[in-house]
């Protein structure tokens, strides 16, 4: 071209030199890039090609009353060079708004972009303008940037509003490398540029090459400017890289900017997502010296982050200082209460809110709904879902997806049946997270039919559906099914990605077909993945639920030199298989690995360690770890509450639940269990009755088999046998086994043959294989001399093929567990174990020992019954204990059936002579020894 004409400097759509505009001589004839006209070899106007009718063109443009005549894009031309040739600078945006919809209508898109470009690439409202009006007509914006890079690359130069738009065009398009040129001419020109081109150059990389690219273009602009640090901010929070985020608002602030309220909105949010609790207490900081706690939405960002950091009391402060609340305030607060269980606080909130005239919109009844959900009050989360429609709310997707999980915990699959109706009749069933969650229901609900017929109806079925159902089959143990969904799954298109197999890994673990679980671990290797954290924690967990906890253990420790880091639910899972083996010493390690990578503070984290030290004989330990442990959840009161009731703190345990209660955490089905086993094992009637009494009258609990096995279990053992047996009569349920077998230890504690034959004569035919019942009565007859009888279930055994289990009761001494078994091989050290018994013995009876010779169930002489009590496995572990275990040190040793008389006897005495505090964890319950006394107080 003999000039490059730049746009930036005009003054006028029309400028005068526009006009003499001529391509090179080395190009070819070009459509002229002023206003789309196609030149010719003179330049004779073609006037005379226009209609007729078309009134001539005078000073004030009256021809646009002809312009609805003008049918083709040919005429739009001719009429636009008269334009050209005649037009002055008075009216002119109005004729060229005229012309190019003109352009549009006739579908002559390229010249319509050319004429805008020209002139009013300058207006970024105008801009938008065109683009719907392009659409409108049919046309694509793809065209404007093929006008764009005609006219660029023919040597235009281009303002930075022009730039801003074309980039932004590129990244809706995804034309990468048109936007990577004028890259490269922005270098060229120094970035001589304004902040809004700066900020779309980096969106289009964000969007276009990938976040990393966006981060290489940030940093090397110069001078970046307080939009640019905002928008790098939210791109990196779009693509959840939360780490990135924080350590780019540190850079701005190190930079002298001030981040706009947004940004720090967003940075909050990373500060919530991971857990970040010190980074956002200084930007907590940061709005208070910049004056912005007025900010509602940063004021909402702030009780967001402390709740989702475990910190209600910061979060409900935050929002007792603000002066101002809105909607979003007050569903935040509420939000973080309900989610915490703290439930009491969240409905005193709803009522302040509505009391000051905001009212609950469906965020707020799906906060309630949520929280007793996550809380475990599955009926009242119903109550809510039916109140919330009463008042006139249409349950959402999330309100559905909540209720569905109440419905699954209670059971209660009728209900579930409404709601799929109600999903049906309201048009819900598009949304896949409910699709899926009604799948989930009833693959919960044992209804298999319904559940495939729900996924193969689903409309958009996705990657999670499959994975539902593939879990749920696998869960199941129908491990058949799920191979072949994963193979269909496949032919469809939708590759297993690591959901689906490590859904398949628990299920294999869950079932105990360890072998199967690895080698899925190993199908996802070859599949081109690698297996992560969760597919070990998912091997790991099945194995506790399944009760390997042994194979738990030993698992994490190839998940170690797998070179994969333990993630908090790894954690929870490792501490209940250690509470469930009474394996103080690893779980102290565990609870050392959970400080180390900053798991402490979780609260499933917690609350397992609650539980292990509570199990493994520790419960000074666990009374600590729950005092420290903020924003208690139901799940850690109920633990807590279970410890006292073990140990025979039975009023601690009532003490606690009143403090529970005054927190504003409602009780469950388990906590009354564990206050009823406290009330058990304390002797404690008249509480226990109160609290059952009180489940269904003051908070709506129905008694399950559970409580009523509590009751029969605390009146048989205080001696009420009469009335327990009356309960049993007046019992709404059918009696259990747990039932009878409570009524038949009391039976046995009391020596009641009348009752204890009654409760035997139900266990052996619910439980004809259980050998502890038949142990029960053969030591009853035997106490009372009936020795046919014992003989007689001697022979039903036989005859039933029922061995009796093997009696064992361990010590961990250092990393060592040293057993002693009733039957079997004989500990090494077995002599100097006797040898020191012997000698226990004798300074025993000095201070008034008497060996219990009625609790050797055998038909021997005198003599030798003392000889067997020697012999009893908790001596025996006791004994090595004093022996071996540095002095000071408590004596902790496990049995897995209940201790018997002349043994809890005899470790008073132990415990006194010794003056060693003995631990003792039987098959019902922890005893305690310390000076010659027992926590039981002989209540057991």
């Amino acid at each position: 071209m003999d000039k490059i004409f730049p746009l930036n400097h005009l003054s006028t759509p029309f400028p005068q030199n526009l006009l003499t505009l001529r391509p090179s001589r080395s190009q070819s004839p070009a459509t002229s890039i002023a206003l789309g006209v196609s030149e010719t070899s003179d330049e004779t106007p073609l006037i005379a090609s226009l209609p007729s009718s078309l009134p001539r063109l005078s000073s004030g443009f009256d021809f646009l009353d002809g312009l609805g005549k003008l049918k083709t894009p040919n005429s739009v031309k001719v009429l636009h060079t008269q334009m050209i040739k005649t037009a002055d600078k008075e009216n002119l945006d109005d004729l060229v708004r005229n012309l190019i919809t003109f352009y549009l209508q006739v579908g002559d898109f390229r010249s319509a972009s050319k004429v805008f470009f020209v002139g009013f690439g300058r207006n970024y409202i105008e801009w938008s303008s065109f683009l719907k009006e392009l659409r409108s007509f049919g046309g694509s914006p793809r065209e404007i940037l093929e006008v764009f890079r005609e006219l660029h690359r023919g040597g235009v130069i281009f303002d930075s509003r022009v730039l801003t738009v074309v980039l932004k065009l590129c990244a809706t398009l995804k034309d990468l490398w048109l936007g990577v040129e004028i890259h490269s001419c922005l270098i060229k020109r120094g970035f001589d540029v304004d902040v809004y081109l700066k900020c779309a150059l980096v969106n289009f990389y964000w969007t276009c090459w990938g976040i990393e690219c966006a981060d290489q273009v940030f940093n090397e602009i110069p001078d970046r400017e307080e939009i640019l640090w905002n928008e790098i901010i939210t791109l990196n929070l779009k693509n959840e890289r939360w780490m990135e985020t924080l350590q780019q608002f540190r850079n701005m602030q190190f930079s002298f900017l001030k981040a706009n309220s947004s940004s720090i909105t967003k940075v909050l949010q990373a500060c919530g997502k991971v857990g970040a609790l010190n980074e956002g207490k200084q930007i907590h900081g940061y709005v208070l010296r910049q004056a912005l706690e007025r900010n509602l939405s940063i004021c909402n960002s702030l009780i967001s982050m402390y709740s989702r950091n475990n910190k209600i009391g910061l979060a409900r402060s935050v929002f007792d200082s603000m002066k101002d609340h809105n909607r979003s305030s007050w569903n935040s607060i509420i939000s973080s209460c309900a989610a915490f269980g703290c439930l009491n606080d969240a409905w005193s909130l709803f009522h302040k809110m509505v009391f000051f005239n905001i009212e609950p919109d469906i965020v707020t009844w799906n906060s309630l709904l949520s929280g007793h959900s996550l809380n475990g009050s599955y009926e009242a989360a119903l109550t809510i879902f039916r109140r919330m429609q009463n008042v006139g709310f249409k349950p959402s997707s999330s309100s559905i997806t909540c209720v569905l999980q109440a419905v699954i915990e209670l059971g209660s699959l009728n209900f579930g049946k409404e709601i799929h109706c109600f999903v049906i009749r309201n048009g819900l069933d598009y949304d896949v997270y409910v699709g899926t969650s009604l799948l989930d229901m009833y693959l919960k609900s044992d209804s298999l039919i319904s559940a495939q017929a729900v996924f193969h109806n689903m409309k958009n079925r996705n990657v999670f559906a499959w994975n539902s159902l593939i879990s749920g089959f696998s869960f199941k143990g129908l491990f058949e099914d799920a191979e072949k969904l994963i193979h269909c799954m496949d032919s469809e298109g939708i590759k297993p990605d690591m959901v689906t197999w490590n859904g398949l890994v628990s299920g294999y673990s869950i079932w105990g077909r360890n072998k199967e679980a690895l080698s899925v671990i190993d199908r996802i290797k070859s599949s081109g993945l690698r297996p992560n954290v969760v597919s070990w924690t998912a091997l790991i967990s099945g194995c506790s639920k399944n009760e390997n906890h042994t194979d738990a253990l030993k698992f994490f420790v190839k998940m170690q030199e797998e070179g994969m880091k333990a993630n908090s639910a790894t954690i929870s899972s490792l501490l209940r298989a250690c509470a469930s083996l009474s394996l103080l010493r690893k779980g102290e390690e565990i609870h050392c690995l959970s400080i180390r990578n900053g798991f402490i503070e979780d609260i499933f984290v917690a609350t397992a360690l609650i539980d292990m030290y509570s199990k493994a004989g520790y419960f000074r330990g666990a009374h600590e770890v729950f005092r420290k442990t903020e924003n208690k959840t139901l799940a850690s009161w109920n633990c807590m509450i279970m410890g006292f009731a073990v140990y025979g703190f039975g009023k601690e345990a009532i003490s606690l639940f009143d403090e529970m209660c005054e927190a504003g955490v409602q009780p469950d089905a388990i906590t009354f269990t564990a206050l009823l086993s406290g009330c058990k094992n304390s002797g404690l009637v008249g509480e226990g009755w109160k609290f059952f009494d009180t489940m269904k009258r003051d908070y709506n609990i129905n008694p399950t088999i559970e409580h009523y096995s509590c009751m029969v279990d605390l009146l048989g053992r205080a001696g009420y046998l009469d009335e327990a047996w009356d309960f049993i009569q007046m019992m709404p349920l059918e009696p259990d086994a747990t039932v009878w077998g409570a009524l038949l230890g009391s039976s046995r504690s009391h020596r009641n043959l009348e009752f204890a034959e009654i409760a035997a004569k139900h266990l052996l035919e619910l439980e004809p294989y259980n050998s502890g019942n038949y142990v029960m009565m053969i030591n009853l007859y035997a106490i009372s001399n009936r020795w046919e009888d014992v003989e007689r279930l001697k022979s039903l055994m036989a005859s039933r093929g029922v061995r009796i289990r093997q009696v064992w009761s361990w010590i961990q001494i250092d990393q060592t567990i040293h057993m002693f078994s009733a039957e079997g091989k004989s500990h090494p050290e077995e002599g100097e174990i006797y040898f020191e018994l012997y000698q226990l013995v004798s300074e025993m009876k000095k201070l008034g020992y008497v060996p219990d010779i009625n609790c050797v169930h055998q038909n021997i002489d005198e003599v030798e019954k003392e000889k067997v009590l020697l012999s009893h496995t908790e001596k025996l572990a006791i004994t090595y204990g004093l022996m071996n275990v540095k002095r000071g040190a408590p004596i902790r040793v496990i049995k897995n059936t209940r201790v018997c008389q002349d043994c809890h006897t005899a470790a008073k005495y132990m415990s006194l002579i010794r003056g060693r505090e003995i631990f003792i964890k039987d098959c019902l319950r922890f005893h305690h020894f310390k000076e010659g006394k027992c926590i039981c107080n002989d209540c057991w």
